[in-house]
């Protein structure tokens, strides 16, 4: 089921599918660095996705030597280039959003990764390619088709934060979808610049899609 293989070997600058082999120097450079620490720092994680045994997680995960130095309670993994980048995954047996008692205590529903970048920023295009890097091909063209269920701010959330002052509203941007396999949420928080420094995605189990979107409309 699982691999210690490292995928690094397999994932070039031109395999990183900047849409074209050859893409603007700036743009390969920008994108490409903090991709690569992060593959570098944590392969291979395509293998573990809601719905597999907790146990089959917290055995990949202590199988690799790159990710066992920063096992907090099995499931959790932080790894940092610099103090200006830092890049977490969570995999969790509780859904995404506000606290629920689980379902089932052995089985993984939701799989969380965030970025904090000061250099780069976090974007929703860097978001979704580290989706495809980290996941793979077939993860990936499963949220490329998924159907966009929600995509915020929509105009009355940042009329509302305007009128009530409450900035955080305007400035959270993302969107939920619906795959044929799993659902996705991504997220970035934009600064008052307008450039985003955190940005998050969550892989998480169909069924939970309804709880999410509620929380996140009636944010």
């Amino acid at each position: 089921m699982f691999t210690q293989k490292s995928n690094v070997n397999r994932f070039g600058s031109w395999e990183l599918g900047w849409g074209k082999a050859n893409p603007p120097q700036s743009r390969r450079t920008k994108l490409l660095f903090p991709l690569t620490v992060f593959l570098v720092l944590f392969p291979s994680i395509a293998n573990a996705l809601p719905g597999q045994r907790t146990e089959a997680v917290v055995a990949w995960i202590n199988a690799n030597p790159t990710l066992r130095p920063a096992i907090g309670n099995g499931l959790r993994v932080t790894r940092s280039s610099t103090p200006a980048q830092r890049f977490t995954f969570q995999a969790s047996v509780l859904p995404p959003g506000r606290f629920t008692l689980a379902k089932d205590q052995g089985t993984i529903r939701s799989e969380r990764m965030t970025f904090y970048d000061m250099i780069n920023g976090v974007t929703l295009e860097r978001l979704r390619e580290s989706l495809r890097v980290i996941y793979g091909p077939t993860i990936y063209e499963d949220y490329e088709r998924a159907q966009l269920i929600y995509d915020y701010p929509v105009p009355a959330t940042i009329d509302l934060a305007r009128r009530q002052n409450r900035p955080l509203l305007e400035q959270q941007q993302g969107e939920l979808r619906l795959g044929d396999r799993f659902a996705y949420w991504l997220e970035i928080t934009n600064t008052e610049s307008g450039k985003a420094f955190n940005g998050q995605i969550t892989v998480f189990l169909k069924e939970d899609l309804k709880k999410i979107e509620t929380e996140v409309r009636a944010r």
